[in-house]
């Protein structure tokens, strides 16, 4: 199936993909991070899957999550009669379950299920054996107790079994992890689960204070972030997949299952400029424990617990989606310097505090001596918001940031009387903006550059009225704005630079989609300077984009029509939410 075949479940704490066809491909346990219990997403069935479907049917007649909620309902319509399948992961109280309801609408409808499940990354089969209604896999340190109203016959690679539900009747199955070394978890009842998680996410959107033309949208968007979150520690992951390529069978293929500094801080902005100051407070503490210690150590990413050691490796026995090798877990991009994250989190927490987050004096002194290192580094070169894998330059968009971080920790200071080196910082911003505009422009033909001394231009250069670096009527802002949508639009999208056989930018071969978040950028951009009627049709283009439960992964192919990257991205819904604020 295709990428946007897929639909997102999760408990705020793990996530998985239902595809069209009923089948669970992907599944992590017990976090974001974890080897997978089911990987036929990167591979095969032999991979591990679990799908439950009327006989014979390959894909459903529609889809829908249960209103505000992130519970799944899709309907198959045959000839026999209708079914409904409820998918949902209930909030967890101690080991995560995930349960499927197979529900009755009318007539009478023959179903099938089957699973093979696989630990770590569909490598290992485990030992299944039948325990009265329950099934008990193990293998290592996993163990799953899945409870099943239907006899599944077959052996340790797959079982399956065949049943019939009429009209009103429900049967209930309930996949339920725990480590291999304890006994059985106490069983829950699946129905009360329903109502729980239910009233879980509609508590949470309750809350919500967004409001615009868009709101269905942008309610979407934010439900799909929380559902990033890691619950216990407060950190966001990027997504909560791994290697879904950028371009069907290259090799730029990443594991987003960790907690960027900047992707975290531009989530927790969207949730705090939507009401919710609650995640923001989490986050703000997660980030002072990962971060704590010496302000050189900090990283661009951690664990969602805040671990710092994250080895990229490749699992060679996977095939990767649709051949798109290799697989990747964990990733090198750790031990990069991206001297914007710096001005993403002072942003991010300076807007916080506007929002209502409560002072913390800890928070405060930590982020100033982040600032301290940045005014002795932010002249560097570094590998940037595309994390190349190239030679550092000296990203406009990097240094862009550096001033972002000077210009809030400066009116954190003004406006809050918090104490800190306010002179040497504010001499640290008009530099770093000088430099800028003296290094970053091309006067010739009226263009700020993608690195100092550089003819490419690059989509993060939208950002630069949007954090205010410079005012939207400014003609270099202007002239920068129009000279990216002559030289990176491709069938009215933007890519995230130009990308060619003879340009090795990211030190990386071969090409990729457009960057979803790259035209939300333009579509805040172009409102910026007076002209919103052309980002409404844009605005209006990037959610026609969107897969049926409202969903976007990181990239899009304008040619084979088809979403690219992983899936769903908060970096892409994040900007969704950005571009509808701006135009309501």
């Amino acid at each position: 199936m295709r990428i946007e075949d897929y639909a997102l479940i999760g408990d705020t704490r793990s996530a998985a993909l239902v595809g069209r066809d009923g089948s669970i491909d992907w599944l992590c346990l017990p976090r974001f991070d974890s080897p997978s219990c089911f990987a036929r997403l990167l591979g095969d069935e032999s991979n591990g899957f679990w799908r439950l479907a009327p006989t014979g049917h390959e894909r459903a007649t529609r889809r829908a999550y249960a209103g505000e909620t992130l519970i799944l309902e899709t309907v198959w319509e045959t000839s026999t009669g209708t079914v409904k399948v409820i998918d949902f992961m209930p909030p967890r109280h101690t080991n995560p379950d995930l349960v499927r309801i197979v529900e009755g609408v009318s007539g009478t409808v023959g179903m099938t299920a089957e699973i093979s499940i696989r630990f770590d990354y569909g490598r290992v089969v485990p030992w299944v054996r039948p325990v009265g209604d329950r099934l008990h896999a193990i293998g290592g340190p996993d163990s799953v107790w899945m409870r099943t109203p239907v006899p599944l016959e077959g052996d340790d690679y797959r079982r399956s079994g065949g049943f019939t539900v009429a009209a009103g009747e429900r049967h209930t199955f309930v996949f339920a992890w725990q480590p291999s070394h304890l006994p059985e978890p106490v069983p829950m009842d699946p129905a009360e689960q329903l109502t729980e998680t239910r009233l879980f996410w509609q508590e949470w959107v309750s809350r919500c204070r967004a409001t615009g033309p868009w709101h269905d949208a942008v309610v979407r968007s934010l439900i799909t972030l929380k559902a990033l979150t890691y619950s216990p520690t407060g950190g966001i992951v990027a997504a909560p997949t791994t290697s879904l390529p950028e371009h069907i069978g290259g090799v730029r293929n990443w594991d987003y299952r960790y907690c960027w500094l900047r992707d975290a801080a531009m989530t927790l902005d969207a949730l705090s400029r939507a009401g919710y100051v609650e995640e923001a407070g989490a986050w703000r503490t997660w980030l002072l424990r990962a971060v704590a210690g010496r302000p050189e150590d900090v990283q661009v990413m951690y664990g969602v617990a805040g671990e710092r050691r994250l080895p990229e490796q490749t699992l060679d026995w996977l095939p990767g989606y649709e051949g798109s090798r290799p697989v990747r877990t964990g990733n090198d991009a750790v031990s990069q310097l991206q001297l914007d994250v710096y001005g993403q989190v002072a942003g991010c927490l300076y807007r916080a505090r506007k929002q209502g987050l409560p002072t913390d004096d800890y928070a405060w002194a930590t982020i100033s001596k982040l600032m301290c290192f940045l005014e002795r580094n932010w002249d560097q070169p570094d590998e940037g918001l595309w994390e190349v894998r190239g030679l550092r330059r000296h990203f406009v968009h990097s240094k862009v940031m550096t001033w972002v971080a000077a210009h809030h920790l400066v009116r954190a200071v003004e406006e809050f009387d918090l104490p800190a080196p306010v002179e040497r910082w504010r001499a640290m911003r008009d530099r770093v903006h000088a430099e800028v505009c003296d290094k970053g422009f091309d006067p010739g033909r009226g263009t700020f550059t993608q690195s100092y001394g550089s003819r490419e231009l690059d989509s993060a250069l939208l950002l630069i009225p949007i954090v205010g670096f410079l005012p939207p009527d400014d003609p270099r802002v202007i002239g920068t704005i129009e000279a990216i949508q002559r030289e990176l639009m491709t069938d009215g999208l933007l890519l995230r630079y130009p990308i060619s056989e003879r340009n090795h930018i990211d030190g990386l071969p071969g090409t990729e989609g457009v960057f979803l978040a790259g035209s939300f950028w333009l579509v805040e951009a172009l409102a910026l300077i007076g002209r919103k009627e052309e980002a409404v049709q844009l605005f209006e283009r990037l959610l026609s984009l969107t897969n049926d439960v409202g969903l976007l992964s990181e990239e899009y192919d304008p040619v084979q029509k088809r979403q690219l990257g992983n899936f769903p991205q908060a970096f892409t819904h994040i900007h969704l939410i950005h571009a509808a604020q701006a135009l309501s």
